[in-house]
């Protein structure tokens, strides 16, 4: 790979309105789970000016039988809980409100034939929800272990939404986006060469004193967020740079789930298989092979076997057995790389990474998803039941395999 270079990641706040829609239907996919572990949900949202449509394929014990009839107040729960995440947004403006939003659901059965492929019947496993390649990446640029632009994009917005909410900073409204540029060199980042950030904010804050405020603040949180040094008189802010933004989130734009999958991920520093996370419970995938390739990945790179590491997986619908498992070190590694897929195979609790070992192995089957809806599914701290897919508990497991 290149030794210098520029390269850039973008993150959105959990007020965009894509967000917005990631949030509700994960949100919907925690409600589902909360009342059967093993409910399918496929839950698309669609937001737009005081509106909120639901839309998708579901099944569960105590949700909905397969004749589409519900159980009793589920549609009132599932009402309440996307009310309940719109107004934890702090969204309470005239073109979208908590409180006076109109909301329609139109989530029915799931396919009689997509659950006959799925669902483990006599000596058939659990299948995958669908087919698809799902890759995972860490690498040592930061302690999290996530490539540099797009942790510093996402630590920008959340330490924003933290003082919005904490009323530390009453001039902040939810919708946001920010852009980090980093100059690397030797491969290593040692320069921020541009931040772009684009805020919502109260009337008033486009000009003058409020102005100055306001860009001021924003740059007084990126100087906390990226480390020291990393910042220099060369570096180029860009804050608001259309001027007035007033208008935002689903007033603003329409958001749909599952539109900022790059977001979600790496920031464009490693492939991604093209399916979305949110919405999906984890028998799909798209989304629980994302998060155990995330995991192994950052074991990996944890256990000091390469400085990066990308995993690909690759499944088809209704089979349990995955098609592939590809590692790439990218020339960083102190083993080689088909050492460490071996070593993966050889590790009895990963269960030759069936959709079910997956799900038993990082313990997916609970209502675990809406915090992970904004400001990235990775990178962050695995914490009680959240983020199981971020923990370096593999590391011995790895290093005893690969002695073996």
């Amino acid at each position: 790979m290149r030794k210098s270079y520029l390269f850039t990641s973008e993150s959105v706040s959990e007020g965009h309105p894509d967000k917005v829609a990631d949030q509700i239907s994960d949100a919907i996919v925690d409600l589902f789970l909360s009342k059967d572990p093993e409910a399918r949900v496929a839950c698309e949202t669609l937001v737009t000016t005081q509106k909120v449509v639901l839309a998708g394929e579901i099944r569960g014990n105590g949700i909905m039988d397969r004749d589409g009839n519900w159980a009793e107040g589920v549609r009132e729960e599932i009402e309440a809980a996307v009310r309940a995440t719109v107004k934890r947004i702090g969204y309470e403006q005239d073109g979208f409100h908590w409180q006076t939003l109109d909301f329609a659901n139109h989530l029915h059965p799931q396919s009689a034939h997509i659950a006959q492929g799925v669902d483990a019947s006599g000596n058939k496993d659990e299948g995958a929800g669908d087919q698809g390649i799902m890759f995972g990446f860490a690498c040592d640029e930061t302690p999290d272990l996530m490539p540099a632009a797009i942790d510093y994009s996402h630590k920008i917005l959340q330490a924003m939404a933290d003082d919005r909410h904490d009323g530390n900073a009453p001039f902040l409204e939810p919708d946001a986006k920010s852009q980090v540029t980093l100059r690397f060199e030797d491969g290593r980042p040692v320069e921020a060469t541009a931040v772009v950030v684009s805020t919502q904010h109260a009337p008033g804050y486009d000009e003058g004193e409020k102005r100055d405020e306001l860009h001021s603040y924003v740059k007084s949180v990126v100087a906390k967020v990226l480390p020291e040094g990393m910042l220099t008189e060369k570096t180029v802010f860009h804050i608001n740079p259309t001027g007035t933004f007033v208008i935002g989130g689903p007033d603003g734009d329409a958001g749909i789930t599952g539109r900022k999958i790059i977001v979600d991920t790496y920031g464009g520093a490693a492939p991604h298989g093209g399916g979305a996370f949110s919405g999906k419970d984890p028998t799909k995938v798209d989304r629980s092979a994302a998060y155990i390739a995330r995991y192994l990945a950052k074991n990996i790179v944890a256990a000091g076997l390469a400085k990066r590491c990308t995993i690909q997986l690759a499944y088809a619908i209704g089979v349990s057995q995955p098609l592939s498992l590809y590692v790439d070190t990218h020339g960083s590694g102190t083993v080689p790389d088909d050492a460490i897929e071996a070593a993966i195979f050889s590790i009895e609790r990963l269960g030759g990474l069936t959709p079910r070992a997956i799900r038993t192995v990082l313990n997916l089957n609970r209502p675990i998803y809406e915090k992970s809806a904004a400001y990235g599914h990775f990178g962050r701290e695995a914490e009680g039941d959240h983020f199981p897919w971020e923990k370096t508990d593999l590391v011995e497991d790895l290093r005893e395999a690969l002695e073996g």
